[in-house]
């Protein structure tokens, strides 16, 4: 097998007139650290960019890869990890980029949400040679040793405008993923606490991934073709990479985990250290010591999926939650005891009546848990509540989704004061085959 050149691009993000829910400042781009070293484990050269880290626009990511002269370039569809569950539905950004970079980048692979669940119409509007389903990192190793591209399983392509789809989406091992090391000037630039709101700051921002997938099948959540089994990373991986992070200055950590679970032995581990932390959980899966226990591990954010305060509500959504909403409020109000910002995340539900939210809200925040104006859902085609009204994916899955939200509701969120522009007008200048 001979070594390739393969570049990694997480392109220049902007969001002007998008719906996405995301946080919209520079991250780590997970999925492509985790591809880096798995890749140059295997002998391969590599570089990698990201369009906020390192400063640059998509023209100026465009040279960059060029002057590599790779033999294969894999774009995002996605800003990270982070955000595969609310990527925002247009394609312009990764358009843009791979229309700068003008076929000087090799071989071209879009890996991300979109092409999991819609890889047609991925490859349509991007114009790649192939687009990876499912989690990338090793698929991209794969398809960089060598071999026929067009048998490497989790992967589609066109052939002669036909679609051609290889085997289903992929599930990364996970588990035995290596230490990630980033490079001190990205970790300059992340200045950013993830979801913080406490004012004890110090130090950079990173993300970490201590799990992933989640044992629940919620229907609003989207990660039916990614991002789905659980499977926990080895301890002694996620802790060297966490003491890799603290040694160049990272004060704070967010975990990105779908679902951040009581682990007592990761939470006792980073009680020693001086980092602190944030996470995504379901406040029912917790008991009081164990909220203490993280607490003292340095957790100052919880961002907790509540969704509904009805029966009705919560089944509609397939929650599987057992507790009353006064035992879910003791809960989240016993978070607030240990962590500086503990919020309760709803989303609008036809079964909750506004009076009974509004109470609710008001009675959380005395005790100093906010819970947010419920958000509109947005049935994101890998999620169970699309293919409720749809079925499966095709094609026009974003824009019958994008259309559907936009029709179903005139007001959004307090978070999204402007209305999103529709899908269509979003790619037209960048994604023709696709409109």
């Amino acid at each position: 097998m001979s070594p390739v050149r393969l570049a990694l691009v997480n392109p220049s993000w902007s969001y002007e007139g998008s719906i996405y829910f995301g946080c919209r400042e520079p991250h780590l781009p997970l999925e492509l650290g985790y591809a880096r070293a798995l890749l140059q484990a295997a002998g391969h050269s590599v570089l990698m960019l990201d369009g906020q880290l390192d400063g640059l626009d998509n023209q100026a990511l465009a040279e960059r890869v060029a002057s590599f002269a790779p033999d294969a370039t894999v774009v995002t569809t996605a800003p990270t990890y982070l955000f595969w569950r609310c990527a925002p539905p247009e394609l312009r950004v990764p358009a843009l980029f791979l229309q700068a970079l003008a076929g000087r980048g090799g071989r071209t692979i879009a890996v991300g949400p979109h092409g999991s669940a819609t890889p047609g119409a991925t490859l349509r509007k991007l114009a790649v040679d192939l687009v990876v389903r499912g989690e990338c990192e090793e698929v991209l190793v794969t398809l960089a040793g060598g071999g026929d591209w067009r048998r490497v399983p989790a992967t589609a392509r066109l052939d002669n405008g036909e679609l051609q789809l290889h085997g289903a989406p992929a599930a990364s091992r996970f588990v035995d993923h290596p230490p990630l090391h980033w490079p001190d000037h990205w970790l300059a630039r992340h200045e950013h606490h993830h979801h913080r709101f406490d004012d004890a700051r110090r130090g950079f921002g990173a993300e970490v991934e201590a799990s992933r997938g989640c044992p629940y099948s919620c229907s609003f959540c989207a990660k039916i073709d990614f991002r789905d089994s659980y499977r926990r990373r080895n301890l002694d991986h996620l802790l060297a990479e966490i003491d890799g992070l603290i040694a160049q200055g990272v004060g704070y950590l967010y975990f990105i985990d779908e679902i951040f679970l009581p682990q007592a032995p990761l939470l006792e581990a980073l009680v020693s250290r001086e980092v602190s932390f944030g996470i995504q959980t379901r406040i029912d899966l917790w008991k009081p010591e164990m909220l203490a226990l993280l607490g003292r591990a340095g957790c100052v954010s919880i961002e907790a999926g509540i969704e509904s305060l009805t029966v009705e509500g919560r089944a509609a959504l397939n929650k599987r939650c057992k507790l009353d909403n006064d035992a879910l409020a003791g809960l989240l109000i016993e978070a607030r005891r240990h962590v500086p910002f503990v919020q309760a995340n709803l989303i609008g539900v036809a079964d909750d009546d506004p009076a009974l939210v509004g109470d609710w809200r008001q009675r959380l925040g005395r005790a100093g848990v906010w819970a947010n104006d419920p958000v509109p859902l947005y049935p994101y085609p890998s999620s169970p509540a699309y293919r409720a009204l749809w079925g499966p994916p095709d094609d026009q899955a974003w824009e019958r989704a994008h259309d559907h939200y936009l029709a179903a509701f005139d007001r959004f969120s307090e978070l999204q004061e402007e209305r999103p522009a529709p899908l269509a007008a979003l790619e037209r200048a960048c994604c023709g085959a696709g409109t």
